[in-house]
């Protein structure tokens, strides 16, 4: 359960940093809104994984979820360059992330 839960998390992370983008700086409210509800969500989610999940283990991926997944929504919805090197970068975060989750305690 503790790595859905921070599989969950990473996804609100995700919410809250294209949200926070679309808040303008927290002008907007809808998106300010969802922003301040998805960390609250992510922040919630991720302390009930560190429950049993180690600090580093968690905190990592949870962090790689949000910056491969915010990388991927700039992409996909923002219009935002998708170079080779910046491909490679997010790649090298998934690896990291991979061997994070082989390496961590059952």
């Amino acid at each position: 359960m503790p790595w859905i839960y921070l599989t969950v998390a990473g996804f609100f992370e995700i919410v809250w940093a294209f949200s926070m983008k679309q808040s303008d700086g927290f002008t907007r409210p809808v998106p300010t809104i969802i922003t301040v509800a998805a960390m609250i969500a992510s922040f919630a989610l991720l302390s009930l994984s560190m429950k049993s999940l180690p600090l580093g283990t968690a905190y990592t991926i949870w962090t790689g979820i949000g910056a491969v997944g915010a990388f991927v929504v700039g992409i996909a919805w923002l219009g935002e360059t998708a170079s080779a090197m910046r491909i490679v970068a997010a790649l090298l975060i998934v690896s990291g992330l991979v061997l994070m989750k082989i390496s961590a305690p059952a």
